[in-house]
């Protein structure tokens, strides 16, 4: 019995440093808080507009952009401009941190999860954003534990309990 309860915990262990071994931190110009999740998945924090064509570079096809034009710094209109003329797909989902959109989440996921898109770059003003999206992505499409989603979402910059609230309620909504 002791024997099948280490066995247990170890594969326990072993499940959540998968979910973040995953998330490799690199430095990637123009970018804050860059994060490669997997060979399809790239997040990140602020992005300015000049980190287009290094994305391009680095593999992606597309940039999905969750700042809202009103946020200082954003600058939307350049990123979009910045993200066309490297030959990337923009996709802007404006998602507001403090008030969040389920309407944003459902876009989210099929804006991420569309083969055109693959790989695909997911960025707003911090990662934090991008975490709680990301978590709802990893339990409703890729079947993973809340637990397990929740700590890659921690890894790649959810930091927010208001955020991490909104993810929960949505997975448990569309279970």
């Amino acid at each position: 019995m002791r024997t099948r309860w280490i066995a247990v915990a170890a594969l326990a262990l072993l499940a959540g440093v998968t979910a973040t071994a995953q998330v490799t931190k690199q430095e990637m110009a123009g970018i804050n808080n860059f994060s490669r999740v997997d060979a399809t998945v790239g997040c990140g924090g602020a992005t300015a507009p000049e980190a287009m064509a290094g994305l391009k570079r680095e593999g992606f096809a597309a940039v999905i952009n969750l700042r809202q034009a009103s946020e200082p710094g954003a600058d939307v209109e350049a990123g979009k401009a910045a993200a066309e003329a490297a030959g990337l797909t923009y996709i802007h989902l404006p998602f507001n941190g403090g008030s969040p959109d389920p309407a944003v989440a459902d876009a989210f996921l099929a804006a991420v999860s569309a083969p055109a898109n693959q790989p695909v770059y997911v960025h707003c003003a911090s990662a934090n954003r991008v975490g709680a999206l990301w978590m709802i992505k990893r339990v409703l499409q890729d079947g993973w534990a809340i637990e397990r989603a929740r700590t890659e979402a921690q890894a790649i910059g959810l930091a927010s309990a208001r955020l991490d609230e909104f993810a929960v309620t949505y997975i448990n909504a569309h279970r």
